[in-house]
């Protein structure tokens, strides 16, 4: 009886903890779909370019945190994967900033061809 007793009890928390993560899912699936709205709403104002292309950044960041934390379960996950992750985003800006470096006439180079006077 006492084994019955603790089976049930067991199957009980883990019936708990179901619903815990079941919650913690559909919050963050409301969660999207109010950004989602936020993102059709904010086309809607016609803001100028630099302005909505900056919020809709903010917003998808947003929206990419909770997928990977929730669905891709990093919020539970050890400090290993956060040092990888960071080393991702940090070779995935220099990356993206690379043709802004290279294109630019920040580095002392003109285009001007001096004139060599006779």
């Amino acid at each position: 009886m006492t084994s019955d007793h603790a089976t049930t009890s067991m199957a009980g928390d883990h019936a708990v903890d179901i619903d815990k993560h079941v919650r913690v899912y559909i919050m963050v699936f409301v969660a999207l779909m109010v950004l989602t709205v936020v993102t059709v709403a904010i086309s809607r104002f016609h803001l100028p370019v630099p302005i909505a292309v900056t919020v809709a950044l903010i917003v998808a960041l947003i929206k990419g945190s909770l997928v990977a934390g929730y669905f891709m379960h990093l919020v539970s996950e050890k400090k290993l994967i956060y040092a990888v992750l960071a080393l991702t985003v940090v070779f995935f800006a220099a990356l993206i900033a690379l043709p802004v470096f290279t294109t630019s006439n920040t580095f002392g180079i003109h285009d001007e061809i001096p004139v060599i006077q006779e």
